[in-house]
This record gives C-alpha cells, structure tokens and sequence, in this order.
C-alpha cells in the first residue's frame, strides 16, 4: 500500500558502528550474580538478545499479531505505545510533555522511547524481545542502536490498506487517547512520512518481513510463524 522511498540517504559513523560491534547490555540482574557466587555457582554466559521490531500503521493488526507471536514463541512483548501511555498514566516529568505530543500526531522524542524500553528489557529475565511499534522514525532507530548497542534480528511490517486500519482502531473502543478520527489521520501521515525510510533501510539490510495484514488473525499469523519457525530451527 505505502509507496517506497526511492532513495535512502541514511549514514552512520564508523565510530557508531565501532560502538554497535562491541556494546552487548547485560541482561541478568547484579544480585543474581552476587548470589550465585556467593553459592559458588558459575553463572551461565550471557545471552546475546534476540530483538524483533514490529511496524505498522495504527490499526494494521500488529498489536493481536504480537500476543499470539508471545504465546506460541515465548518473545517479552514490549509495545512502545503501551510504555508511553503508562508513562503518562503515572504523571511523571515525561508524562505531560507525552500526552502533548501524541495528541499532536507527533513522534515522542526518542531518548524518552529507547530509556523506556531500555529499563523494560534490563528488568526482564528474558532474551527474546518483540517491539512493538518501534522505531517509527530513521532517529528512533539511530537512537535505539546507539543507545542499546544492537541492531534487530527481525523486522516485521504489517501492510494494511488505509481504510481497513481507519476502520480497525474506530471500532476497538479501548479508551486509547490516540484512538479518534482525527488523531488516526495524523498518525497515518506521520506514519507514510517517517517510517517507510526505516522499512526501506531494513529492506535493504535483508531482514524485513513484510505480513499482509488483510485476513483472520489465524490466516494472517500462517504468514509470521514461519519467519520465527525458521530462526528456532537454526538456533
């Protein structure tokens, strides 16, 4: 449905891959290791994270496809809309200047994005992260990379036709603030606008998936099981 940037001006540092290369997060708490030496136990080798980016315009299905995603493939779900509102919900210094900007239409600031995520995936026990929503914008994914060290495994695009996505979010009737008519064409201008220069870049990189996202839930995850089927086998 999204028509394809034609050319991709995006480029990184040597430095900045030069940090990407060597910058692996530490996902195991500091009082397990403390507690595990302390009993004398060899504390097993860090897991590298596994990460998969989910994109797709506001009601393209992501986020049902996510859940089933979880429950058959055992991925943390991590769904940046979700992290936002919260902020927002526990009005903090980042919570008002938030709900201004989603209101807007706009893209929250990435260092507010990538540190929520960021305390979401070091809190975790586990090394399979599925993103939900994120990165939306050539900085967010700058930003991500830079901050978090590492670059995704997977990146899925759900391509849904504009009117069906309209249509999806009118009738969830989930209280979202995001969820009116209004608020839905601005985020799909944005959307159009900012993230079909990163769907390009992951294109490009050989680990984009693109998921029709027209159908059941269960005939449209008949397209994603394979991708994850896949890299389960290799592991």
């Amino acid at each position: 449905m999204w028509r394809r940037v034609a050319s991709l001006s995006s480029s990184i540092s040597s430095s900045f891959l030069a940090q990407t290369a060597s910058r692996l997060n530490t996902w195991e708490s500091l009082t397990t290791g403390i507690a595990q030496q302390a009993k004398g136990v060899i504390a097993p080798k860090e897991k590298t994270p596994f990460i998969t980016f989910v994109l797709g315009g506001p009601g393209s299905g992501k986020g049902t496809q996510c859940i089933k995603i979880v429950e058959t493939f055992g991925f943390a779900h991590l769904s940046a809309g979700d992290l936002l509102r919260r902020e927002i919900a526990s009005k903090s210094a980042d919570g008002a200047m938030i709900l201004n900007t989603i209101k807007e239409g706009k893209i929250v600031p990435s260092q507010v994005t990538v540190k929520l995520i960021q305390k979401e995936m070091e809190l975790s026990d586990n090394h399979k992260f599925l993103i939900d929503g994120f990165p939306r914008t050539e900085e967010n994914r700058v930003s991500f990379e830079r901050i978090i060290g590492v670059e995704p495994n997977v990146v899925l695009f759900f391509d849904c036709p504009e009117e069906e996505m309209v249509k999806r979010v009118l009738n969830r009737n989930e209280g979202r603030v995001d969820d009116n008519l209004e608020t839905i064409k601005k985020r799909l201008t944005v959307f159009q606008a900012l993230s079909l220069p990163v769907i390009n870049y992951y294109s490009e990189k050989g680990k984009l998936y693109t998921i029709k996202a027209i159908g059941t839930e269960d005939e449209i995850f008949e397209q994603v099981r394979p991708i994850f089927a896949a890299f389960e086998t290799v592991g």
